[in-house]
């Protein structure tokens, strides 16, 4: 008995020992660059800047079903890192119970660049935007008394929000700024078009594409413009529109008539991998896409003007010129982001 004692004795210094460690870990700021052919940041990266642990816990809280009324459907349910952090091959998004939303699930990446999210605008700030999805009923319909009791008592939250933040409060605050500091760091910055423009080793693109290329410069980077591939401005591209559904676009949030049937423009960053394609996902394919804007534009009070001019509707576009197309927007796939095991669940 006298040996367990002075055994259990000398164990308690480096008991302590671990955990002061534990109390003195240093969150480390990981690195963000910004490419040289990206714009400025939009995002005040100064005010909630990302570190090891907070990214850590982004990524734990992205990938976690208990968010959700479900346990279940967490944000990667819908965001699949394979095709863009789309849900590939559904139309619309699908929720808890299986429920069905009217919008296609949109990319996630370089959100940091952007100052307005959802196809409407309804979130202006990167920190807020994902109480839209987390209380949706037909998305992941969490509850956020709920999702903070459940952290609260998981050992593991409580040692991430403890190292991720000066306060180690788990709080909803903290929370939405760890998912921002997980989602600012998924960038697509290394596709083959990135590397042309930084005239990187591996940035040779073929005839074919490079014809592409220009033909974009032409007749698509009016909406689609610099190399984040969107201008983030709010749009009616001319879709007919569903009766059954009569998605109004931003108008539902502005009320302006000006807004009706107006969605953001996409980034087309990754848009090989990351169909269907629009707000409502009507089109399988880039031809289909490329269809649509060459012959098949609705009228109507609020369409882009660049869609009609001169009393012609859409964009003129030859066989030819859509293979050209397909062939450069294929240069915007980044299979390091589509890969990077920092983004991936496992």
């Amino acid at each position: 008995m006298l040996k367990i004692k002075y055994f259990l004795w000398l164990m308690l210094p480096l008991l302590w020992s671990c955990s002061d460690q534990d109390d003195e870990y240093v969150n480390i700021t990981l690195e963000f660059t910004v490419p040289s052919n990206f714009p400025a940041l939009a995002y005040n990266i100064t005010q909630n800047p990302p570190t090891e642990k907070g990214f850590e816990l982004g990524k734990k809280l992205f990938y976690d079903g208990r968010l959700a009324s479900d346990g279940i459907v967490s944000c990667g349910f819908c965001h699949i890192q394979a095709n863009a952090f789309t849900h590939h091959g559904h139309t619309v998004s699908h929720g808890v119970d299986n429920a069905q939303g009217t919008r296609n699930t949109p990319s996630i990446q370089n959100l940091a660049y952007q100052t307005t999210f959802m196809y409407d605008g309804a979130a202006d700030h990167l920190d807020l935007q994902p109480i839209i999805p987390l209380t949706n009923i037909v998305e992941m319909n969490g509850n956020l008394n709920n999702i903070l009791k459940m952290m609260k008592a998981d050992k593991d939250y409580q040692k991430l929000f403890g190292q991720a933040f000066d306060d180690g409060a788990i709080t909803t605050e903290n929370m939405l700024k760890a998912l921002s500091q997980f989602m600012v760091m998924v960038t697509s910055s290394n596709s083959r078009f990135d590397k042309y423009r930084r005239n990187e080793s591996g940035g040779t693109l073929t005839s074919e594409e490079l014809a592409g290329y220009d033909l974009f410069k032409s007749k698509c980077a009016s909406c689609h413009a610099t190399d984040l591939q969107t201008d983030n401005s709010f749009r009616n591209n001319g879709l007919a529109v569903n009766p059954m559904v009569n998605d109004v676009g931003r108008y539902r949030l502005t009320e302006l008539a000006v807004d009706y049937y107006k969605f953001k423009v996409p980034s087309l960053r990754n848009v090989e991998v990351s169909g269907p394609y629009m707000h409502d996902g009507r089109f399988g394919t880039l031809e289909g896409v490329l269809d649509h804007y060459a012959s098949g534009i609705e009228n109507s009070a609020t369409l882009d003007p660049i869609l009609k001019q001169n009393g012609k509707f859409g964009i003129a576009l030859s066989e030819t010129d859509k293979k050209q197309i397909i062939a450069f927007l294929k240069t915007l796939t980044d299979n390091q982001y589509l890969t990077d095991k920092r983004f991936s669940e496992f």
